[in-house]
């Protein structure tokens, strides 16, 4: 388990945030920091990884303390295991990709370097060199590295954002894959609600320094409103089966509608697939 009870006074801009979280995070579990820009999100993720220091407060992991305001500890970020990946990728262009894994690692481990590598689709460009790289290799590689010391914490900083919706999805698969394979304890960031909705299990919401609520993306996203007609393009975030049926969660704009669909209906979809939902006075039908 993790633990963590900070405060941290920190200027955004031209205002001065007081910073207050205390929350718990299950070991072996993914969620995410949602809330808008300048809310902390960022700020946290350097509290926890030792790159700021926090005013007062406790941070322990796993039951070891890594930050005790008043027994004085405060655990530098090289003695914290952490894996920190960060949205410009900050990869040693002087190193290939494969050297870039192997300077993370804190004890050397080749198979363990092979198999993240093929999780991330790299095997074939491990002797690379950075500059040659698409952006999504070079993600995928800051994600590899950050792996490749088996942290006991995992930190995503946005760093999704700055690719297109392809290279986006392929990554979120891979973090997908190396989650359930090494089942490492992540923080993430991310102002995608249907990227939150298909990684995270617990949804930490965030403003102004403070937790406005925490849960299920299920419980947390899902609009309670009911529409009457209407037509609305919607993303795909999960299909599952009940009984007969197949209930389809939809993200249309920033809310959450769960729609019944048929067998034959849910053949021609895919998690992720945007698709045109429709409604005559309250049966909706999915267009895809």
């Amino acid at each position: 388990m993790i633990e963590i009870d900070i405060q941290k006074s920190f200027k955004n801009q031209n205002e001065r945030i007081n910073f207050n979280f205390k929350t718990s995070i299950e070991q072996g579990s993914l969620s995410a920091l949602f809330g808008k820009s300048g809310s902390g999100k960022t700020t946290l993720l350097r509290l926890l990884s030792g790159l700021e220091t926090p005013d007062c407060g406790q941070i322990s992991v796993a039951g070891k303390i890594w930050f005790d305001s008043n027994k004085k500890i405060n655990l530098s970020p090289q003695k914290r295991d952490v894996g920190f990946v960060f949205q410009d990728y900050a990869l040693f262009p002087n190193m290939s990709v494969i050297e870039n894994l192997r300077f993370a690692q804190n004890e050397k481990n080749e198979d363990f370097l092979e198999e993240i590598l093929e999780i991330v689709e790299l095997k074939e460009f491990k002797n690379k060199m950075p500059a040659s790289l698409s952006g999504g290799q070079k993600q995928r590689t800051a994600l590899a590295r950050a792996v490749a010391r088996k942290p006991k914490l995992l930190l995503l900083d946005e760093a999704l954002s700055a690719l297109d919706n392809t290279m986006r999805k392929n990554l979120q698969d891979n973090i997908e894959k190396i989650h359930k394979r090494f089942n490492m304890t992540t923080l993430m960031i991310s102002h995608d609600i249907a990227e939150v909705y298909k990684l995270a299990s617990k949804v930490i919401m965030i403003d102004n320094g403070a937790i406005l609520k925490e849960g299920n993306p299920d419980i947390l996203f899902e609009s309670s409103k009911i529409s009457g007609k209407f037509k609305f393009s919607a993303k795909i975030l999960k299909i599952q089966k009940a009984d007969t049926i197949y209930i389809v969660t939809l993200l249309i704009g920033d809310n959450l509608t769960k729609v019944v669909a048929t067998q034959s209906e849910i053949e021609k979809m895919n998690i992720g697939d945007v698709v045109l939902v429709a409604s005559k006075a309250f049966n909706p039908i999915i267009i895809t």
